[in-house]
């Protein structure tokens, strides 16, 4: 059968009608498939930022948190909103950061108090690791040493420690990893300074030395005491030996026949009577120093009338002022009176003015003024004598001490009178002051409260 264009016609038109259905179907279909995918595609989105929004980002939150912690900013905070393990996560954050910021504060109190007691230490500190370098040093090494924190901090202990005895104190305590001690002087323009340092080694908790403290104390003032420890067993050995050796040497030839040579006898015992004098001052002397010395010591206190004592002893400084052919005067308020103790204050007036006639030449003079200034009684022995020089007015109150050692001597007096003197006026609460001026004369000044109060000392 022959096909017509008609048929051909036909043919396609029911072709394209069908084809035109399926794709009519296919389009439908999958605009309904895209419709799904974004749907499903919104919805996974959703649970993503909710899963986000609950859990990532409060981890996330948290980690920041604990980074914060770690690098020492104990103020951070976990603030974002959680719920379930995430919200117990962060309150157990937010409260380890708590605990942390209350011991930062705690530490920086405790520092800066072992700070405060380092600085106000009196005994210079020096911090030095294991190898040597310097971490801290407090105040009071700074005013031994002089310089600034700077100065030191962050150099080796010997490119500015100068002393090679800290060098070696510090090496052997290192070394030998126990406490070491040593002095030395170190010499300044005017005087020299005595210091003693010690090292003592510092360990970690492997029992490792990690690095050492050296403490520097000033013993110039123990130097000084020691020295007149010295100076005053040496002084009284002596002052106790010339006498004794007298006597002995004395007794000794009387003994050997001398004695029935009544010329000699006479002369040895005279010798022997007036050594024995000088012993029995000393001793003496010893003594009221030893009592006046003590801590507890209070003196007897009662009323003393100044009129009536310096009649008692003006008839022995008269006579030896006569002896010299020294001009003696006073010039006492009348009706003052002091309360102390009457036998200490006695011997005040004695050891001045014996002081003043003794260095004062022949026909020289000594003057003697009582007076009252306010609640005050003012005490002034004045000579024209051989006076003191500057460099001497400092240890004139030293026990032994002498101005002029062979004049002094040949006076008979104990080297012990202004000590004595000093410590009266100290237990009586006064205040005693001397000016001198070489061959000019000397000038003794005593401050005495009319009526004292008495420290009790347990």
């Amino acid at each position: 059968m022959k096909k017509t264009p008609i048929m051909y016609g036909l043919g396609l038109f029911i072709l394209l009608a069908v084809t035109g259905g399926i794709l009519s179907t296919v389009v439908e279909n999958y605009f309904i498939l895209v419709l799904v995918l974004i749907v499903q595609f919104i919805i996974l989105f959703l649970v993503v930022l909710h899963f986000l929004d609950r859990y990532t980002t409060p981890v996330q939150k948290a980690i920041h948190t604990v980074d914060q912690l770690l690098n020492g900013n104990f103020r951070a905070r976990v603030h974002h909103p959680a719920s379930g393990l995430v919200n117990e996560l962060h309150m157990n954050i937010n409260k380890l950061a708590r605990n942390l910021s209350e011991l930062s504060f705690q530490e920086q109190i405790q520092s800066e108090q072992l700070l405060t007691v380092v600085d106000n230490t009196v005994s210079g500190l020096v911090l030095v690791d294991e190898k040597g370098y310097i971490h801290l040093v407090n105040r009071k090494f700074l005013s031994m040493f002089g310089g600034t924190a700077e100065d030191y901090r962050g150099f080796l202990y010997y490119e500015v420690l100068e002393s090679e005895v800290i060098h070696e104190t510090v090496q052997n305590t290192f070394l030998y990893e126990q406490n070491v001690k040593n002095s030395f002087v170190r010499q300044n323009e005017t005087d020299k300074t005595y210091m003693e340092v010690v090292g003592a080694p510092i360990f970690n908790e492997r029992k490792m030395v990690k690095g050492a403290v050296l403490v520097f104390y000033d013993i110039t003032e123990l130097k000084k005491l020691e020295r007149m420890r010295k100076d005053f067993v040496a002084n009284v050995s002596h002052e106790l030996k010339t006498p004794i050796t007298s006597i002995n040497g004395f007794s000794e030839t009387l003994l050997d026949g001398a004695m029935n040579d009544p010329e000699v006898l006479e002369e040895f015992l005279q010798i022997i009577f007036k050594e024995s004098k000088r012993l029995q001052l000393l001793i003496q002397d010893l003594l009221t120093l030893s009592m006046l010395e003590k801590d507890d010591f209070i003196p007897v206190k009662n009323n003393i009338d100044i009129d009536q004592l310096v009649m008692d002893i003006e008839p022995m400084i008269e006579r030896k002022a006569a002896q010299k052919n020294i001009t003696y005067t006073k010039n006492i308020q009348a009706g003052l009176l002091l309360e102390g103790n009457s036998a200490q204050i006695r011997q005040l007036f004695i050891n001045l003015l014996d002081n003043a006639v003794s260095y004062t030449p022949e026909q020289g003079d000594v003057t003697l003024s009582v007076s009252e200034e306010n609640d005050d009684v003012i005490i002034r022995v004045a000579d024209n004598g051989i006076g003191i020089s500057k460099s001497q007015l400092e240890r004139v109150f030293e026990r032994f001490y002498r101005v002029d050692k062979a004049r002094s001597r040949n006076t008979g007096g104990t080297g012990l009178g202004l000590a004595i003197v000093k410590h009266i006026v100290e237990v009586h609460k006064g205040q005693i002051n001397i000016d001198s001026e070489e061959q000019k004369g000397t000038t003794v000044t005593v401050r005495f409260p009319k009526r004292t109060v008495y420290d009790v000392q347990n």
